[in-house]
């Protein structure tokens, strides 16, 4: 049976052309520096987000905690908001990595009003109070929404004002320019260093970028070795890597539409609540309003070849990538319905 896997975009698989590359990939070693197509898709990706530089790491989690760590000096303070992916999901790296101090704010999904990032700004020098090292943004958000360029302007402004780096974690960076209609540096201008990963809907089989200015990222080149992070003949990696920047940014607007088409028809079905206007990109987070027998859906799904990941707290995200035909839509949609007649 061909799965239909739908629990993230993170369960691409690499395209064909990606397997290709990789196969016929000229390589070197990395640490010394010489290897090609290493160089050739930082080269590439500096230019694509508007930066001075980039680095190539094994992961999102890895690019965002490195920034911190490169960023920041220990008992520092950033400030993010508390429902972000460093927050949430990176297991408290920044506590055991940079040794700083996570100072979180509520958003409007996801979204932080500026004047509160600016309250929290530790102005002057006082013996009780941590320094002040970062403000962390994420576009789009963990949550699928697209954070307005308004607000990433008025932060840009607060903490150049201050005198504070800005670190954009932009994991789906790609997907919030094709939301906004923009060119990806539109959004990326308002941040000091960005990362955003290869391997979620853009289907590289591993990898992020960190890009920043030369400074930073010849200091993130340094302490990425410091973490276990060089790489050897990494060429067999990278050379995804171009495709990912290259050609798979440039369809992500059919991961859209597919989700669209997704929340639309869900929305229409009984005990299923979906708020259109959160869908921004290929996410669709959608609430189980009935006593729904979570195990009898779970199980009709993986009956059907559809993998999702259950709801949590009455919530349910399905993701669209490019392995998620129209007709693979139908199929989930059929087995909800039928779950939810019964």
């Amino acid at each position: 049976m061909q799965w239909i896997d739908m629990r993230s975009d993170t369960v691409t698989h690499p395209t064909p052309a990606m397997r290709q590359a990789m196969a016929n990939a000229v390589v070197g070693d990395d640490v010394y520096g010489d290897d090609p197509t290493v160089a050739e898709l930082e080269a590439l990706a500096a230019r694509l987000l508007g930066k001075e530089a980039a680095l190539f790491v094994p992961t999102g989690n890895f690019g965002n905690q490195l920034a911190i760590f490169t960023h920041c000096q220990r008992g520092n303070e950033v400030i993010l908001g508390d429902d972000c992916h460093i927050v949430w999901h990176e297991t408290g790296g920044a506590a055991v990595i940079a040794g700083v101090q996570l100072r979180t704010i509520a958003g409007d999904k996801g979204v932080m009003d500026p004047d509160e990032i600016e309250a929290r700004i530790r102005v002057g020098h006082d013996v009780h109070w941590p320094q002040t090292g970062l403000i962390c943004l994420e576009n789009a958000h963990s949550n699928g929404r697209v954070i307005p360029l308004d607000i990433m302007q008025r932060t840009a402004d607060i903490a150049r004002r201050h005198g504070v780096p800005v670190h954009l974690d932009g994991a789906r960076v790609f997907n919030a320019a094709t939301y906004l209609g923009c060119e990806v540096q539109d959004i990326t201008r308002h941040a000091d260093s960005v990362m955003c990963c290869l391997s979620k809907g853009l289907a590289a089989p591993v990898g992020s970028i960190l890009a920043g200015t030369a400074d930073f990222i010849a200091r993130a080149r340094y302490k990425r070795k410091l973490l276990g992070g060089g790489w050897r003949q990494a060429g067999v990696l990278a050379a995804p890597g171009l495709l990912a920047l290259t050609e798979m940014t440039q369809r992500l607007g059919e991961d859209h539409t597919n989700a669209r088409y997704l929340a639309e028809r869900l929305h229409g079905m009984p005990c299923i609540e979906v708020d259109l206007a959160d869908v921004h990109i290929n996410m669709v987070w959608f609430r189980l309003l009935a006593d729904i027998d979570v195990s009898e859906l779970m199980a009709a799904l993986e009956t059907a070849g559809i993998k999702a990941n259950p709801p949590e707290g009455g919530r349910m995200r399905l993701v669209t990538h490019w392995q998620i035909s129209r007709s693979d839509i139908d199929r989930v949609l059929e087995v909800f319905q039928r779950v939810l007649s019964d």
